[in-house]
């Protein structure tokens, strides 16, 4: 007898969809919270706090209505069938254009061709609300629908350019991976890693953003000063225009060895009262650079990859699975897409565990910061952010322990004046 794996799969994902709206509802009553916390009054201003309330509260509901269409639409699609007979419908499109079906990479480039097509018409709507709706109302939208089409026609032509590559060499590699098929499979993802590391700033991002050297002055030279301190090898340092599109704030480092980029939005720079402020936000980036939290996470996201190429394999010629799902063939793109659904309890925790760790190399950052003598001016650009970026004021502790990668402003704050209790004592 076959064991359910369809009703398992459907029977865990309507039980996370309860268990995340449980804690959506909870942290939805904690935005309603008329006051802010007691550690933020006379921190942030009435104003900002009121701004901000309203701003969380209409992400919410989106968010609420959101996650219903998508778990209606997740469950419809796998208890109805629907994806073995797309399978079946794309393979005979191909036959129809004078294709052979029978070749696997070209009925699986056709079947996930549709399926984006598909994504885009669905999550078309949600995107245009939550861009020109909520982001425009509360004066964080800078886009014109003309800049946001541009933007998707530019994403679908680098999936169309880059995707059936990577489906090709997947499918050729479980072809012919045998007993060292997980080893092979996660070889391949180690080094696509490494390379879209290497051209998403220098190639793709350009295609979406303008990123222009910051200007010779303070701030460049505070920059330059703190890098050089920490023999941090900054070869480029760029401004990258975020305001055409949103205000939001950020600012981020990447690259290899001795070819380190630091990237400030402008907005950032807008953002923050004086020079210091901003130079604090880069010694809390450094400090996840000095501290390795960037290889730590790199290498937890390669050995659980690894992990999982290695359960696929376990189950990839499981006929009783793909025969639950509706499946009397075993396309391997299917196999993937299966496996990632039975382990979606184990995903959950796992992503869980993650903003755990997340969020404790935060504060070892802010504290590294701190040592570095930046406290008064990360504690105030910490505040501004929190108030530009209308972040929210008032968070439930489980929603906040499940879904936060970052520890929310209040307990941040409290972490830099515990470390500087602890240091007078």
């Amino acid at each position: 007898m076959a064991l359910p794996y369809l009703e398992a799969v459907l029977c865990f994902m309507i039980l996370m969809y309860i268990f995340e709206t449980y804690l959506d509802i909870r942290q939805h009553r904690a935005l309603k919270l008329p006051t802010l916390p007691k550690p933020l009054v006379g921190v942030i201003s009435d104003e900002k706090f009121k701004r901000s309330r309203d701003y969380s509260l209409d992400k919410s509901y989106f968010h609420f209505v959101h996650e219903a269409v998508t778990i209606l639409m997740d469950t419809t699609i796998l208890y109805y069938k629907v994806l073995p007979w797309f399978w079946k419908r794309s393979g005979e499109l191909v036959t129809k254009v004078g294709l052979n079906a029978e070749n696997e990479i070209i009925h699986t480039l056709a079947f996930l061709a549709g399926a984006m097509v598909w994504s885009q018409i669905i999550d078309l709507p949600f995107s245009l609300y939550s861009t020109f709706v909520i982001e425009a109302r509360h004066g964080f939208n800078k886009q014109t629908i003309w800049l946001f089409i541009r933007d998707m026609v530019k994403g679908i032509l680098l999936s169309m350019i880059l995707g059936p590559p990577i489906v090709a060499a997947i499918i050729y590699i479980v072809q012919i991976g045998g007993p060292y098929l997980a080893i092979y499979l996660w070889g391949f993802m180690f080094v696509l890693a490494l390379l879209m590391m290497t051209i998403y700033p220098i190639v793709i991002a350009p295609l979406f953003n303008k990123f222009t050297p910051l200007p010779e002055g303070v701030l460049r030279e505070k920059i330059e000063k703190l890098a050089a301190s920490l023999k941090f090898p900054l070869k480029k340092l760029f401004v990258v225009d975020g305001s055409t599109r949103s205000s939001h704030s950020n600012a981020y480092m990447y690259g290899f060895f001795k070819n380190k980029r630091i990237v400030l939005y402008d907005t950032l720079i807008q953002q923050c009262s004086n020079e210091d402020e901003i130079v604090s936000v880069i010694a809390h980036e450094l400090g996840h650079w000095k501290l390795n939290h960037t290889v730590y996470s790199f290498i937890a996201v390669q050995l659980l990859m690894f992990l999982q190429f290695g359960g696929y394999t376990l189950v990839r010629n499981s006929k009783d699975l793909f025969e639950s799902f509706g499946f009397e063939d075993q396309p391997i793109i299917i196999g993937l897409i299966i496996f990632q659904h039975t382990i979606i309890p184990l995903q959950h925790l796992l992503s869980f565990c993650l903003n755990l760790v997340s969020r404790a190399f935060e504060f070892q950052a802010d504290a590294f910061a701190k040592n570095l003598g930046y406290a008064p001016q990360l504690r105030a650009a910490l505040v501004k952010l929190q108030e530009e970026n209308l972040s929210a004021m008032n968070t439930d502790p489980w929603y906040s322990a499940y879904h936060y990668s970052h520890p929310p402003l209040v307990e941040r704050l409290q972490a830099l004046e515990d470390a500087d209790s602890k240091k007078e004592d």
